[in-house]
């Protein structure tokens, strides 16, 4: 396809253009073992863009800061060069050695567990987006399709010769794969295409922004546009010769300053702005910086900070800033609306977690100021208790809503991912908004699309599960599941209770197998009914004032026989109010687990590799370990999910 000259808003020098191969063919598996070794692994901020919003976020992005000026003729003021970063070789495998994100280092000299081939075909998900083959992390959105632009690796499993792969979808349940869209080839990315973001003007012009892993390993910031505008599919993208457009502002480790949002107007300068990452050594505290311009070529460097985290919060990354509580959740400027409150989050470099935070943002003076100190950003409320992160959350202007992805990574061992050929997936897209009862927290929910896949609902409530009891559920099959539960306990039993049980906590407990007076109690997943099993569960305390707090947790650590998996007990505590059931919705899909308890107030997404509890053997039980509560099962519908299409994009697509 020809493309004619494209020029930047601001600027009068054309675009270079680039081709891009498509994803290798069955004929290039041979080529998976070729991903290079070195290089610093960046996680991705998941993203989708939002097609005919007038401001629509992107991908995935490391944004670096700094200024860089064009003149004219598009020659650049600034050096042609980036200071080197240091380099520290790692001491194991894992993530900075260029192979699968392994935030445990689960790896295993023996070779680990002898997974057979039916083993790992059963891992793969059916309504999970996953790239075709090979290693992914990342998403976005615009013109009538959503869009994934991910981080891809085209040739193995690993983190390694970092693209942006991209597929799109009507619903963001059936995706159609597109050639890759971004590949490393300047010097400025050769050590990988990194994150991004897309902001869509508002004549329809799409900008391009995403972080270059440079060839000494510093981060910059690079440009890039549509080859073909008018392309609804964004085929094609053309790197603007000014690259990089954003260095590394003094004081900012190369290292410390990424993943720009989608760019907002501001009415009160009539400037475009973003907000960027770091985090302060002084204090090992996370900061937001913000930047201003009027072309995407020039940057302004707001004074300040726009916010400044807890010490100890560490670096911020895969930032977020959106209004909730209103009449929309599009990103607008700032609100002074009472009853809008905006909620910024970020992704802890350090831990590998999601934290938000609800507050009030005053955009013209550049600040944010959390409602609750205590719940500050870092320290306070998760998006997921589970293995989910670098999240991105996008207005969809349809249906007026905010959704938000996230990249699930893999727990299983290095070995596992290179024999099954594959690696990590993304979350199921999910609708957030201000829980109005509590305002706060966020209601997370999986996007309607979703349940376009149920069939042959099965209802079994009514079930009453005594203490110590469990209860085989008689499904036709447990890999691809919607299960909808709610769950009474006989209020008797809690009357009863005079023993206070404080200090529980989900990650430090001996999880479904320990007893308390008032649980646990919930559901058994890829369950054998002799080894393995992945328990989703509620679990009531009762403090010292008689008031009830309740948490909700799974336990990996009997989800599969093989050693050389990372298992554990996570999750949180979730609010329960008066007269509420303990309600939760649990989606099925082979090796992933995702919880949303209480209407979505809290979620937690668990990854799962069985031996045994496979295929047939895969069963589902309600089980009750309190020591002196009964439980009833008030509501329980299982509805068995189809698989969703993931192919290759056709004509006949269009």
């Amino acid at each position: 396809m020809e493309s004619s000259a494209v020029v930047v808003p601001g600027t009068t020098a054309p675009l270079l253009p680039y081709a891009y191969a498509a994803l290798p063919s069955s004929a290039d598996d041979a080529r998976e073992n070729q991903s290079s070794g070195g290089g610093v692994r960046w996680r991705a901020c998941a993203a989708v863009l939002a097609a005919s919003a007038v401001v629509v976020l992107v991908v995935v992005a490391l944004f670096a800061g700094g200024r860089v000026d064009v003149g004219p003729a598009g020659e650049v003021s600034a050096a042609a060069s980036v200071p080197a970063a240091k380099m520290e070789m790692p001491r194991s495998r894992g993530k900075d050695f260029g192979v699968s994100e392994k935030a445990s280092l689960a790896y295993s000299a023996d070779g680990g567990f002898p997974w057979s081939n039916a083993m790992l075909q059963w891992q793969h998900t059916g309504f999970h987006f996953q790239p075709l083959r090979h290693y992914m992390n990342g998403p976005v959105y615009y013109g009538g399709w959503y869009h994934l632009f991910y981080q891809h690796n085209p040739y193995g499993d690993s983190w390694a010769n970092i693209s942006w792969g991209h597929a799109v979808s009507k619903d963001m349940v059936n995706w159609r794969h597109l050639p890759v869209a971004l590949v490393p080839d300047q010097w400025y990315d050769i050590n990988g295409v990194l994150t991004g973001s897309i902001t869509v003007l508002p004549d329809g012009r799409v900008i391009l922004l995403y972080t270059g892993n440079t060839d000494t390993f510093a981060q910059v910031q690079c440009l890039a546009v549509p080859a073909d505008p008018s392309d609804p599919l964004l085929r094609s993208w053309i790197k603007h010769p000014a690259n990089p457009i954003l260095l590394p502002p003094p004081g900012i480790g190369l290292k410390d300053f990424r993943d720009p949002l989608t760019a907002w107007f501001e009415h009160s300068d009539n400037t475009w702005r973003i907000i960027i990452g770091s985090k302060d050594d002084d204090g090992h505290a996370g900061i937001i910086l913000s930047y201003k311009t009027t072309d995407f070529v020039n940057y302004e460097l707001m004074p300040g900070t726009m916010h400044r985290g807890p010490d100890g919060t560490g670096m911020y990354e895969c930032l977020d800033i959106f209004p909730v509580g209103g009449n929309s959740s599009e990103m607008l400027g700032g609100d002074s609306s009472p009853e809008v409150l905006f909620v910024l989050k970020e992704s802890a470099n350090d831990e590998w977690h999601d934290y938000y935070a609800l507050g009030r943002f005053d955009a013209a003076a550049n600040t944010w100021t959390p409602q609750d100190p205590e719940a500050d950003l870092g320290i306070g409320l998760r998006y997921d208790w589970g293995k989910y992160y670098a999240s991105k959350s996008f207005y969809d202007p349809t249906k007026n809503r905010r959704i938000v992805w996230a990249y699930v990574g893999e727990t299983d061992s290095e070995q596992a991912d290179k024999a099954k050929g594959w690696a990590s997936l993304m979350s199921i897209p999910r609708t957030v908004e201000l829980d109005k009862k509590t305002r706060t927290n966020l209601i997370q929910w999986p996007v309607e699309e979703i349940e376009t896949l149920r069939k042959n609902a099965t209802d079994l409530g009514g079930i009453t599960v005594e203490a110590g009891s469990v209860v085989h559920l008689p499904l036709q099959q447990g890999a691809q599941l919607d299960i909808e539960a709610s769950f009474r306990l006989n209020s008797s039993d809690v009357d009863a209770l005079n023993e206070a049980d404080v200090g529980f906590n989900c990650s430090s407990s001996a999880g479904a197998a320990m007893r308390g007076a008032l649980g646990p109690f919930g559901l058994l997943v890829f369950a054998d009914g002799r080894h393995e099993q992945t328990a989703a569960y509620f679990y009531v305390s009762k403090g010292l004032d008689g008031s009830l707090l309740t948490h909700f947790c799974h336990d990996e650590s009997r989800s599969t026989r093989a050693k050389d998996v990372v298992n554990r007990v996570v999750g949180g505590t979730v609010p329960v109010l008066d007269g509420e059931t303990f309600s939760v919705r649990v989606l099925v899909d082979h090796s992933i687990v995702q919880s949303f308890v209480m209407g979505g107030r809290t979620t937690v997404t668990s990854r799962a590799y069985p031996t045994e509890a496979i295929y047939a053997a895969a069963g589902v039980y309600l089980f009750n370990n309190a020591t002196s509560a009964t439980i009833v099962a008030e509501g329980l519908v299982v509805y068995e999910m189809a698989s969703a299409e993931s192919r290759a994009f056709l004509a006949d697509d269009m």
